[in-house]
């Protein structure tokens, strides 16, 4: 549905961005891949993308990527306003390169910190795309990473950062010095199993996707366990591998539920309230200037029997909400584009039996 009312709360779905058209490539407007978003001020969104893959010969095996950076989106509050502001970083494992980005946030300066999984550190680079700074190395200890993913930062411009594959969240400082971590590998509380996304809410809660576990735990800012969201399965308030968490205004809380193709949202009391699936009847304004200047893609889309599954989100990887507009944002990896809904709140329905 394209408006979802329940639990009083409206989700009204707005428009799509980018250009997925049956496998377009990169061009200047579009993305490829996106993973990740971050919101700016005046309307402004960030997007990270990964790139289409493809690897070396050689021991190493190391990963070769199209399309891997940043690009910087003016998105506007309806199709056709969206705008390509710029594009910075690239691949490589020089100053402000990556090789394998998978997280972004910004501070309050609105400074753009970005996960390297590959490199295992951390890239920093100011809201025009000048690089600033970069921190991080591989190995166990405090302040070193093995596959660094999430990255959140709470009011205080403290970084939290899930260090995936050592199963545990490192917090640091906005230049990188180490304030202290928790984790560790299991299934109990506080444990975790190559966890992804990383949230904080407003009152400085921090959520952790935990990935293998199947669900999203919840912690003070300090690393005290407080509640659970999600268990395994494919029903409703059920995950399978999810990658990413946001949390709204409101206490609501947004699960990237990945294997499941689809977006989870529970209230504060971590109770199931709806699944978002995706809803893109329309193509982007980027992706319609391709079908249009494309007599082969017209005709494949004319002979399919449905263009529903290309409404839907295909193993969506990041979600964000934007508190400025009340908005999710929905990172539909697999499809290029990002899908945006509202979330209402003086949203009325017409009385017909007047």
């Amino acid at each position: 549905m394209l408006t979802q009312t329940v639990a009083g709360r409206v989700y009204d779905y707005s428009h799509c961005i980018g250009q997925y058209v049956g496998g377009t490539t990169w061009s200047a407007e579009g993305f490829v891949q996106p993973i990740a978003t971050a919101v700016g001020r005046d309307d402004v969104v960030y997007v990270l993308g990964r790139g289409s893959e493809s690897t070396d010969a050689g021991p190493l095996l190391k990963p070769r990527a199209f399309g891997t950076r940043v690009g910087k989106f003016n998105i506007g509050d309806s199709h056709g306003d969206e705008e390509h502001l710029a594009t910075f970083g690239s691949y490589g494992d020089d100053e402000g390169q990556f090789v394998w980005p998978a997280g972004m946030a910004l501070d309050s300066q609105e400074n753009v910190y970005i996960t390297d999984e590959w490199l295992n550190r951390v890239n920093v680079f100011d809201r025009d795309g000048r690089f600033l700074n970069q921190w991080g190395s591989p190995g166990k200890d405090e302040a070193s990473f093995n596959r660094p993913s999430g990255i959140a930062i709470d009011g205080d411009d403290r970084l939290y950062i899930v260090d995936s594959l050592n199963h545990r969240v490192q917090r640091f400082d906005r230049d990188g010095a180490f304030l202290g971590m928790w984790g560790g590998f299991g299934t109990g509380e506080g444990e975790f199993d190559s966890p992804w996304g990383v949230a904080v809410d407003g009152h400085g809660y921090v959520y952790v996707a935990d990935h293998k576990n199947h669900r999203v735990q919840k912690f003070s800012g300090e690393g005290d366990y407080v509640a659970r969201f999600g268990r395994h399965g494919t029903g409703g308030g059920q995950l399978r591998h999810p990658s990413d968490v946001s949390v709204d205004i409101d206490g609501d809380v947004y699960v990237f539920d990945w294997a499941n193709s689809r977006v989870q949202v529970f209230g504060p009391d971590a109770s199931f309230i709806t699944s978002i699936v995706g809803d893109a009847q329309m193509l982007s304004k980027w992706a319609g200037m391709t079908v249009d200047a494309n007599p082969d893609i017209q005709k494949a889309r004319r002979r399919v029997e449905s263009l529903e599954p290309e409404w839907r989100f295909a193993l969506p990887t990041g979600v964000t909400f934007d508190t400025w507009k009340s908005r999710l944002i929905v990172a539909d990896t697999q499809r290029y584009r990002l899908q945006i809904y509202n979330k209402e709140m003086d949203y009325t329905e017409p009385q017909f039996n007047l």
